[in-house]
């Protein structure tokens, strides 16, 4: 890391570290996508060729309620300091995934406060292990089967979850091919800076243009992303780039 920018959008959690963990490979082919992208966007193909090969991908090793509980430590915190706290509560719970929601709710308000936990996010953290027991939160396995529209309606009932957490799951997470996540800042940002509009773009406005790069528009915004990291190093849109029918290195992602 809304609809578009709710109050329980992580500040300093960024795509980068959502990327920085165990990942797996995409339950579509990148390669396939970027050729889309490219025939229909020529803009964005410009970027996806100075950017290189697209390196989203999934990780299916989380359970849905690690997750969760993950971003939510990691709201509105520095990393490191997010990390320390995360980390001491996790040394709380059991190693069996499945046992962890119910452990949670059983553990003192005191040891968790004591861990770093603010009262807010205390309140949404035992909302999530109680909704995850009551399988609110669905496993897993269930998700795979849900539609994306069924899931930001069933996570967003958590306290403290918002459309962006959701929208970060079901990209990061379940490798989901279609997500546009228009409350996100950098997406904002990047679709600023390739389509050069005057001030950050409204959610229509961005979901107008996205249709042409359904379905794979969890692709372009993870090269929206990109295109703010080529601005900080002043390597955006190369003046006579040809966008790239394939992506160089796409042959390492594997179809699940």
């Amino acid at each position: 890391m809304p609809g578009p920018a709710s109050a329980h959008r992580p500040t300093q959690l960024t795509v980068f570290d959502l990327i920085a963990l165990d990942l797996m490979a995409l339950c579509y082919d990148p390669e396939e996508a970027v050729a889309h992208l490219c025939a229909n966007d020529k803009r964005l193909g410009k970027i996806i060729n100075a950017a290189g090969a697209c390196n989203l991908a999934s990780d299916d090793t989380e359970s849905p309620f690690d997750s969760l509980l993950r971003t939510i430590i990691y709201q509105q915190l520095a990393g490191a300091a997010a990390a320390k706290i995360h980390g001491r509560v996790a040394a709380l719970l059991p190693q069996a995934k499945t046992k962890r929601p119910t452990a949670f709710l059983q553990l003192p308000d005191e040891d968790l406060r004591r861990a770093g936990l603010s009262a807010n996010k205390l309140k949404s953290l035992r909302d999530l292990a109680t909704k995850t027991v009551e399988k609110t939160v669905p496993t897993r396995a269930r998700l795979q089967k849900m539609s994306d529209e069924e899931i930001i309606e069933r996570l967003t009932s958590v306290h403290g979850i918002g459309e962006w957490t959701v929208h970060m799951l079901l990209m990061f997470q379940l490798g989901r091919p279609d997500i546009l996540p228009t409350g996100d800042y950098g997406v904002q940002k990047g679709f600023m800076l390739v389509y050069k509009t005057a001030e950050l773009p409204k959610p229509k406005q961005m979901i107008a243009h996205a249709e042409r790069w359904r379905p794979y528009r969890s692709v372009a915004s993870w090269y929206l992303w990109r295109a703010v990291d080529l601005a900080g190093r002043k390597k955006i849109v190369l003046p006579n780039a040809s966008c790239r029918k394939k992506s160089a290195g796409a042959k390492k992602w594997r179809k699940r």
